[in-house]
């Protein structure tokens, strides 16, 4: 990947997402499907201007929709990063 907004696509607003950036300082990210976690930390560090300690991934899949009465379909499947802030980033939260 080249483009660094092409690696993170949104960030992931959950109750989940939300109770991990109070307590452990983690912050989630919708990104790419064949983005690595290598790729993902430097595109939170060069965009925001952090530390980030660690990334850690989760391929999550499409769910099941009904297309009419009788046929079933999916959503994409999708990507998440979790990515903990180094200890001196936490004033980055709120920003998001």
């Amino acid at each position: 990947m080249k483009d660094l907004h092409e690696v993170i696509k949104s960030p992931c607003l959950t109750e989940k997402s939300n109770l991990l950036q109070e307590l452990q300082g983690t912050v989630v990210f919708k990104v790419h499907p064949r983005a690595n976690k290598i790729e993902i930390r430097q595109a939170v560090e060069k965009l925001f201007d952090v530390k980030v300690a660690s990334v850690k991934t989760a391929t999550m899949r499409g769910k099941q929709r009904r297309i009419g009465i009788k046929s079933m379909g999916r959503t994409k499947d999708w990507k998440k990063a979790y990515v903990t802030l180094s200890e001196g980033e936490i004033n980055f939260l709120d920003e998001l």
